[in-house]
C-alpha cells in the first residue's frame, strides 16, 4: 500500500468521525490534533491584529469586510501554526505591503518551500476550498481548515478542524483555478511527515523522470493515531494527480452567460448560484451575477455582489467601477466617488471612470473636481469632446469656465474665484493664464496656501523649476505637514541638479506619508529614493 492510499483511508474514517463528533483533541504544540479550540485572549490577540490590518486597508474594502476575511485566514493560520510548531515560519506582514504573496508560512529549514493555508466555513457536505495555479506555483502543500462557527466579530469561541490537505504536486490545473472537497484531500495526521521529509529533498514541483530516482520516506499516521508507519512505496507518476470531478463549475457559468445574452435574466442568476455554490471564492462570477443585478435594476444586490469580488480580489478595477455605477444610481454620491477612486488608483487610464466620477462630482456641487475629471477624461478620449453622446462635458467645461469668469467681474476681490478660474485654465493647458490666476489670488490672499502649491505645480509643468521650488518652499513656510510640497520639491530640486536637497525632500516626504498611513505614496517616495541613492553611488564610482 502506498502513502497516499494509507491517508487516503484515514481521511475517509475522520470523514466519519467528524460527522458523530468523535475526534483526537490533542492541546500540546506541534502535536497532531483533529480538533483545535481557540477562544479567549488567545482570540482576542488574533482581533485585535485583525482590526489593526482592516484600518491599515479599509481604502479597499469596508472595515468590517476587511476585518472577517483577515479573521477567517489568520484563525486558519493559527491552527497550522500550532500543529506545525517550530517546524515553520510565518511570513512577516510588516515587511511585504499588500499581503503574504500567496504564501502562508515557510519551512524554517528550506524557506523555498511555502505552506498555503485555506479557511472556510460550512457544512462537511457542501464545503469547497480553492486554489489558483499561482498558489500551487508557490507552495509545496495546501492545508485546508474547515471553521464550525460563522465567522463574525462577535463570536467568542471557534472549533477548529484540520480538513487535510494536498500536496500541490496532485494538483494539475488546466484553468487557472480548481476547488475541492474534503474527501479529496489527504488525512492531515500525515502533514507534518510529509513537510519534514521534504526538507533536503527534490523540489516537490519536479518529480523524478527516470530510474535513478530515490523517492522520499514518508511518515503517516495510523488508525490509531499513535504509531507511526514508515512507507517507502512512491505511486506512480500517472497517480499523483488529484482526480477531478466533472467540472461542473464551469458548465454554470456557461449556461449562465448565455442566460444572459438571450435575455433570460433570472436563469442567469440561478445559474451563478450554483456555480458559487461549488466554488465560493471566484471572482468572475460574482461579478457576472452583479452585471445581471444591475441590468435587473437590484442595485443593492449589485453592490453585494461587486463587494465579494473586492475582498477576493482587492485589485479588481472593473468592480470598483461598477460599483461606483450602482451606488450612483442609488443616488450615494460620496461612495460612489470613493469607488471611482479606487478604480482610477488601480487603472488611471480608463477615459469613463474619470467621466462617471466627473458626473458624480457634479451632482454634489464639486464644480472644480467635477472639471478636472471631465477634462482627464477628454485628454484619454478626445471623442469625448465632439461626439453627440458626450457633448454634455464640453458644454460643462465651458459654462463653469463661464461662471468663474462672472464671479470676478462680480467681486474682484475673490480669491477663490481666481483660484478656481486658474483650475479650469490649468485642465485645458493654459498654463500662462492658470500662473496669472494663481498669483492675483495670492495677491488677495498672501497665506493662501493652495494657490501656492497649484501655482507652484503649473511652475513646474512649464519646466521653470526655480520658480516652482520657490512656491513650494512657500507652502512648506505656511504648512510644515503639506506633505505633497516636500515630494513635488523634491522632484524640482533634481530637476535643476541639486540631488542632496531632493533626497532630502524626498525623505521627508516619505517619513510623513508613512505617517499618514499613505502606504502607497510612501512606497513612490521611498523608491525615489533608493533611486537617487543608487546614482549617488555611482557618481563617487565614476569620480
Amino acid at each position: 500500500m502506498d502513502w497516499i492510499t494509507l491517508l487516503r483511508s484515514l481521511q475517509s474514517d475522520f470523514i466519519k468521525r467528524l460527522t458523530s463528533g468523535c475526534l483526537l483533541h490533542c492541546e500540546t504544540e506541534g502535536q497532531y490534533s483533529e480538533l483545535t479550540i481557540i477562544s479567549g485572549e488567545r482570540l482576542k490577540a488574533l482581533r485585535d491584529f485583525c482590526w489593526l490590518m482592516a484600518e491599515k486597508y479599509k481604502r479597499t474594502s469596508p472595515v468590517r469586510d476587511v476585518f472577517i476575511s483577515n479573521l477567517k485566514g489568520k484563525l486558519g493560520e493559527e491552527v497550522v501554526k500550532e500543529r506545525l510548531a517550530n517546524l515553520i515560519t510565518e511570513v512577516d506582514y510588516e515587511k511585504r505591503f499588500g499581503g503574504d504573496g500567496k504564501i502562508d508560512f515557510t519551512l524554517t529549514a528550506d524557506p523555498a518551500i511555502g505552506v498555503e493555508v485555506k479557511s472556510r466555513h460550512g457544512t462537511i457536505d457542501k464545503v469547497r476550498w480553492s486554489v489558483s495555479s499561482e498558489e500551487v506555483e508557490k507552495n509545496a502543500v495546501i492545508v485546508c481548515v474547515l471553521i464550525q462557527e460563522e465567522v463574525h466579530e462577535a463570536q467568542s469561541e471557534y472549533h477548529l478542524f484540520l480538513a487535510g490537505f494536498l500536496p500541490t504536486q496532485m494538483i494539475k490545473l488546466k484553468r487557472g483555478r480548481i476547488a475541492f472537497g474534503i474527501n479529496q484531500l489527504l488525512y492531515g495526521g500525515g502533514l507534518y511527515a510529509y513537510l519534514e521529509q521534504l526538507q533536503g529533498e527534490q523540489p516537490i514541483q519536479q518529480p523524478a523522470t527516470n530510474n535513478n530516482y530515490h523517492p522520499p520516506q514518508v511518515t503517516a499516521i495510523n488508525q490509531n493515531n499513535h504509531q507511526l508507519t514508515k512507507l517507502f512505496t512512491y505511486p506512480k507518476k500517472e497517480e499523483v494527480f488529484l482526480e477531478q470531478e466533472p467540472d461542473l463549475n464551469l458548465i454554470y457559468v456557461n449556461l449562465g452567460d448565455k442566460s444572459f445574452e438571450q435575455g433570460e435574466s433570472d436563469k442567469a442568476i440561478i445559474n451563478y448560484n450554483q456555480a458559487l455554490e461549488l466554488d465560493p471564492e471566484n471572482a468572475e462570477v460574482y461579478y457576472k451575477r452583479g452585471m445581471v443585478r444591475y441590468h435587473l435594476g437590484d442595485y443593492e444586490g449589485a453592490i453585494a455582489d461587486y463587494t465579494q469580488v473586492i475582498q477576493i480580489n482587492l485589485n479588481h478595477p472593473k468592480a470598483y467601477q461598477q460599483r461606483g455605477l450602482a451606488r450612483y444610481q442609488l443616488g450615494d454620491y460620496h461612495s460612489a466617488i470613493d469607488d471611482y477612486t479606487q478604480a482610477i488608483r488601480i487603472n488611471p487610464h480608463v477615459a469613463v471612470t474619470y467621466r462617471n466620477r466627473g458626473d458624480a462630482r457634479s451632482h454634489l456641487g464639486d464644480r472644480q473636481g467635477a472639471i478636472e475629471d471631465y477634462s482627464q477624461a477628454i485628454k484619454i478620449n478626445p471623442h469625448y469632446a465632439v461626439t453627440d453622446k458626450n457633448s454634455s462635458i464640453s458644454r460643462y467645461l465651458l459654462i463653469e469656465q463661464q461662471k468663474f469668469t462672472q464671479a470676478i467681474k462680480i467681486n474682484s476681490n475673490d480669491a477663490l474665484a481666481y483660484y478656481n478660474r486658474a483650475q479650469a485654465r490649468a485642465d485645458l493647458g493654459d498654463y500662462e493664464g492658470t500662473i496669472a490666476d494663481y498669483t492675483q489670488a495670492i495677491k488677495i490672499n498672501p497665506n493662501y496656501v493652495d494657490a501656492y502649491y497649484s501655482r507652484g505645480n503649473a511652475h513646474f509643468d512649464l519646466g521653470d523649476y526655480h520658480n516652482a521650488m520657490k512656491d513650494y518652499t512657500q507652502v512648506i513656510k505656511l504648512n510644515s505637514h503639506y506633505v505633497d510640497a516636500y515630494y513635488n520639491r523634491g522632484h524640482a530640486r533634481f530637476g535643476i541638479g541639486d540631488k542632496q536637497g531632493a533626497l532630502e525632500d524626498f525623505r521627508k516626504a516619505a517619513d510623513i506619508y508613512w505617517k499618514e498611513g499613505k502606504i502607497a505614496e510612501h512606497n513612490e517616495a521611498r523608491e525615489k529614493i533608493l533611486d537617487l541613492e543608487i546614482e549617488e553611488s555611482l557618481d563617487i564610482l565614476n569620480f
